[in-house]
């Protein structure tokens, strides 16, 4: 019986996948995938209204704060799933959002001590062999093997598109490489001196207890999931500043500005506002042992201080990606490097020494660095949004 409730639900899945990719796919509708959410919520409300009100299932104040987060990502996630339907094709998309369920197999087992099946975990370790296996070098190798793949794969389809590519006759224009270097020197200049300041500030971690090093290693990882989400808004004002300054749709500028500056505000506020609230419980995942509770005490005042602010962090990237879209490359860097790097380096050196064993007085650097850059990029802004504004290029 339960193989034909298998075929059944594959069939039924496989056509709300098809009909997704349907009513996602009106190029002439933009909002065609927000249609989709709604009415998916709808069926989902009335599901859940007839599961309160008639089959009487209890609800209150705590359940909904319980499981508000969950409601959140999942709406956030369908939505996602939804605008990439409308981009790309079924065969991909489908497996990105399905492997999600091999990801909360994986966490269950390391978190809460779930058992499954002998089967489902013979499942679960021939996927994660490869990786698990072979520790840190097998995830060095599959990372390294995704991207190689992932290239081959992108020039494969690029080869075979209308606006196909071709590599015969490829030749290097020097005044575009110029240009290209122009823009990505700067860049990479500024990764590399972030780095060091990074390393700088680890050096100044390092001089405190095992407890607190490792609370703030497990708070640190969980800010880089808030991160690339916020970063995704920064290389998205990139794209879409850069575009229409090439365009010479100069009157676009600040809409697009605006529009990343709230994206990224929205997304920088909800998500650490789950850090902070929740965050005791997202540590556990990466505390354990004797000390599983001081580690995350430590972790948690790290959360306190800088994933409360941590969105000041997604609007300072964001106003870069706009001065870098505008062709402004060495104006954000000096920026970024003085309003961040310089000035956590000597708050390093003359803040902290001041407050001896108390690593607050160096997580409160974080915020206020955001700030200074942020002050410092509103200052020089009207330089640039100036000859844009008069449609003049800069």
């Amino acid at each position: 019986m339960w193989f034909w409730l298998a075929i059944a639900a594959l069939l039924c899945w496989s056509g709300s996948d098809l009909f997704s990719k349907i009513g996602c796919r009106d190029g002439k509708d933009k909002y065609s995938h927000l249609k989709m959410v709604m009415a998916v919520g709808v069926v989902m409300g009335l599901h859940a209204c007839y599961e309160v009100f008639v089959n009487g299932v209890e609800i209150n104040f705590h359940i909904l704060a319980t499981y508000l987060p969950v409601s959140l990502l999942y709406i956030l996630s369908m939505a996602m799933g939804y605008l990439g339907l409308r981009y790309i094709e079924l065969s991909i998309s489908s497996p990105i959002c399905n492997a999600s369920g091999a990801l909360v197999a994986i966490t269950a087992i390391l978190t809460m001590g779930e058992s499954y099946p002998p089967a489902v975990l013979i499942a679960i370790g021939l996927v994660c062999l490869g990786v698990i296996g072979l520790g840190a070098i097998g995830v060095g190798i599959a990372t390294a093997g995704s991207q190689y793949v992932a290239a081959g794969l992108t020039l494969l389809y690029m080869s075979k598109t209308k606006t196909s590519l071709r590599l015969a006759g490829f030749k290097v224009y020097r005044q575009k490489l110029m240009r290209m270097i122009t823009i990505g020197l700067p860049a990479g200049l500024q990764g590399c001196m972030f780095s060091l300041s990074n390393v700088i500030i680890q050096s100044a971690v390092n001089a405190y207890p095992t407890v607190t090093i490792a609370g703030n290693t497990a708070a640190g990882n969980l800010e880089g999931f808030v991160y690339t989400a916020m970063n995704s808004v920064y290389q998205a004002a990139v794209t879409f500043v850069g575009q229409n300054v090439g365009a010479g749709k100069f009157e676009r500028i600040k809409k697009i500005s605006f529009q990343c500056a709230g994206m990224v505000l929205v997304i920088g506020l909800t998500l650490s506002g789950i850090r902070v609230f929740y965050g005791d419980k997202l540590l556990l995942i990466y505390a354990s042992g004797e000390n599983r509770d001081l580690i995350v005490q430590a972790g948690v005042q790290r959360l306190q201080i800088i994933a409360a602010t941590y969105f000041l962090c997604g609007l300072m990237d964001v106003g870069c990606g706009i001065l870098r879209g505008m062709g402004k490359a060495v104006q954000p860097m000096i920026v970024s490097l003085l309003g961040s790097c310089v000035f956590r380096i000597i708050w390093v050196f003359t803040v902290c020494p001041l407050f001896p064993g108390q690593i607050m007085a160096l997580y409160i650097s974080y915020p206020i660095s955001w700030i200074v850059t942020l002050t410092l990029q509103m200052i020089f802004s009207p330089f640039f949004f100036g000859p844009i504004t008069n449609g003049r290029t800069v």
